[in-house]
């Protein structure tokens, strides 16, 4: 079983992932965030780091689903190699931080290795607005993360929202972070659960 959680930057995805993990007994999975030789020079300097930035993600990602998929364990996933292109790539492309050359050998690569991959069994989108996603960002305090733009934020909600209303490869789930604290109210998770449930094993 493959359940992959996606959402803007600061939407609660580890966190989710990590509770998740812990309930279903499934292998957490997470983004190469502290290891990343290129986030702290990507949030200075966005159009000159974009396509290494991007690289990156899309490498570590792609391995490290090729090796689970091999392996065959339950796992839940934070963040997936469909984001890397549809959202962020993307994203950074419209805003002019990455050229149209960039993009294009980027977009070429992907397209080179996504028919490698199966799509999640379950897609849980945490949807979530400007505002909270900068409360969730300044709470947890990463140095590099401080320099976000709100702007970058928005087009990212707005590339979320498109990709998620056209997805079509699989089941898929969309949680309003807003209105939803699974951190800290056991019943928000409950609620999580029991959809998750159903939507994977057909309870309640």
């Amino acid at each position: 079983m493959h359940i992959a959680i996606v959402g803007n930057i600061g939407a609660g995805k580890t966190t989710l992932t990590k509770l998740l993990a812990d309930h279903f007994k499934y292998e957490p999975q997470f983004e190469a965030v502290d290891n990343n030789p290129y986030l702290e020079d990507f949030y200075a300097d966005m159009k000159r780091w974009s396509f290494n930035l991007q690289i990156f993600f899309l490498n570590s990602r792609f391995r490290q689903i090729v090796e689970l998929q091999k392996t065959n364990i339950d796992m839940i996933q934070d963040r997936t190699i469909y984001e890397d292109a549809y959202i962020f790539a993307e994203n950074l492309y419209d805003m002019g931080l990455m050229s149209a050359r960039d993009f294009e050998n980027y977009s070429n690569i992907f397209q080179s290795i996504i028919h490698y991959i199966k799509p999640p069994d379950l897609l849980i989108y945490l949807k979530a607005s400007v505002p909270t996603l900068v409360n969730n960002i300044q709470v947890r305090g990463r140095d590099y993360e401080s320099g976000i733009r709100l702007d970058y934020l928005s087009k990212l909600n707005e590339k979320y929202d498109k990709w998620i209303d056209n997805y079509k490869d699989g089941k898929l789930m969309v949680l309003d972070k807003d209105n939803l604290d699974f951190t800290k109210n056991p019943e928000d998770l409950g609620t999580i659960v029991e959809k998750i449930e159903s939507q994977l094993f057909g309870l309640f």
